[in-house]
């Protein structure tokens, strides 16, 4: 089995018990009934939004020939709903996201991985366009889409320490999950959300952490270095750090929460070793707070 198909494989596993969650939780299930977030329905849809210039991907059968014509540039007509109903997603690769303190414990870029293809595929059953924040994969729906995403984020991650927010292939006010340790620089985040803010995306931001990172058990000498090996740090009392650690850990999260607020985002964070299918549930009502 590819691992491109492996992924799917796991996400599915993840994604058939969610509907029978759905239907015990009412405020829920009426969205789930509609399908699509309810946006099915005669006379809605069908009103033009924009022309956008053409990304890498669209089908020829989307282009504007006479918006085209007027310019050196190709144009794709956007409807309403396919802008309303566009999620893209952006999920860390950078090396970070490998690490796992546990043999038994997922890394946090398999977790990351993991789930943003269980809500890819509850999105797409609901008739929602999904792709990536990047110019690589446009929003899409359907079974070809899937495939392909689960290729893109099966490919070989970014050699960074720390991953960046992807935000330049964001179509306006469409949905974004960003999925990260969001152990970097701050200032990209910043920035991304910025960039979403003013093309009227909402969205949401999910933390992934490894337990270990949560509760920082080191004492004595101990050597802390960077998956690249880029950044080494050794001491002899490492006991000592502790305290410093797990403030500007929470001051991280209060400072990535606060810009979730601002933007009118959601934010939570999760650990690889709590339930996928809490993380999911999370995620699923988070984007429809947001829609």
């Amino acid at each position: 089995m590819s691992q491109a198909a492996d992924l799917r494989a796991r996400a599915e596993d993840q994604a058939s018990p969610f509907p029978s969650l759905l239907v015990g939780a009412e405020h829920l299930a009426a969205t789930v009934m509609l399908g699509d977030h309810g946006r099915r329905r005669a006379g809605m849809g069908d009103e033009f939004w924009q022309y956008r210039p053409i990304h890498a991907g669209d089908e020829a059968r989307f282009v504007d020939w006479r918006r085209s014509a007027k310019s050196d540039q190709q144009f794709v007509r956007e409807k309403e709903w396919q802008i309303a109903q566009s999620v893209l997603l952006w999920v860390d690769s950078a090396a970070a996201m490998g690490f796992s303190s546990d043999k038994n414990l997922p890394s946090k870029g398999e977790r990351a991985r993991l789930l943003a293809m269980a809500i890819t595929i509850l999105m797409l059953r609901g008739g929602e366009r999904v792709g990536l924040t990047a110019f690589a994969a446009p929003p899409r729906s359907g079974e070809p889409q899937l495939m392909r995403l689960a290729n893109l984020l099966s490919a070989e991650g970014s050699d960074a320490d720390y991953g960046e927010p992807e935000a330049r292939g964001m179509v306006p006010n469409s949905r974004a999950l960003f999925i990260s340790d969001f152990m970097g620089d701050m200032t990209k985040v910043e920035a991304a959300l910025a960039k979403a803010a003013d093309r009227g995306v909402k969205g949401a931001l999910l933390q992934i952490l490894d337990p270990q990172e949560e509760a920082f058990p080191f004492d004595g000498r101990t050597v802390f270095e960077s998956m690249t090996g880029a950044v080494r740090h050794e001491t002899l009392k490492a006991g000592d750090l502790r305290s410093r650690y797990l403030d500007r850990l929470a001051e991280r999260k209060d400072r990535l929460q606060a810009i979730a607020r601002a933007t009118g985002w959601q934010f939570q964070t999760h650990h690889t070793g709590d339930s996928a299918q809490a993380a999911l549930l999370w995620l699923y009502t988070a984007m429809e707070r947001v829609h």
